[in-house]
């Protein structure tokens, strides 16, 4: 599952950044990222997506996205080696809610992930120390079913 979820991601490089989009070549932010490359790879959403606004996780101490994600993937054990393929949850400040998603690219000394950044688009990044320790969570694709 991890080689089509990022070969999928990779076909988002590019896209325009556009909050609360999901349109590879119009429009995503992070979510909208993930959210098409789950359209991709198994063919609809798992669930629909509330509106919400770019400083959403600002305030309050509920991790709607970790939750998200832990209903419709599998979350990785802390310490686990990092695969290609891999959704990986960011949290931006110590002490505030987690509420950045990217998808694992390489690993190793050229690790590097494919994220929506604001100002940016969909690009691949170095996951570089500093984007490194704020990783929060990892979690696995679950496998297609027929």
């Amino acid at each position: 599952m991890s080689g089509a979820v990022l070969a999928a991601a990779r076909g988002w490089i590019g896209t325009p950044y556009r909050h609360q989009a999901s349109v590879r070549g119009a429009g995503a932010d992070c979510l909208g990222l993930v959210r098409g490359v789950w359209r991709e790879v198994y063919g609809t959403e798992p669930a629909p997506v509330p509106a919400y606004t770019p400083d959403w996780g600002e305030t309050g101490a509920e991790e709607l996205l970790w939750r998200a994600a832990a209903a419709h993937l599998r979350e990785v054990p802390c310490g686990a080696p990092p695969v290609p393929g891999q959704l990986i949850l960011f949290r931006l400040r110590a002490g505030a809610v987690a509420k950045h998603l990217g998808l694992q690219a390489e690993t190793g000394a050229r690790a590097s992930f494919v994220h929506a950044y604001s100002g940016h688009g969909v690009v691949e990044s170095p996951l570089s120390a500093p984007w490194a320790r704020r990783i929060a969570a990892r979690f696995d694709f679950p496998e297609r079913t027929v």
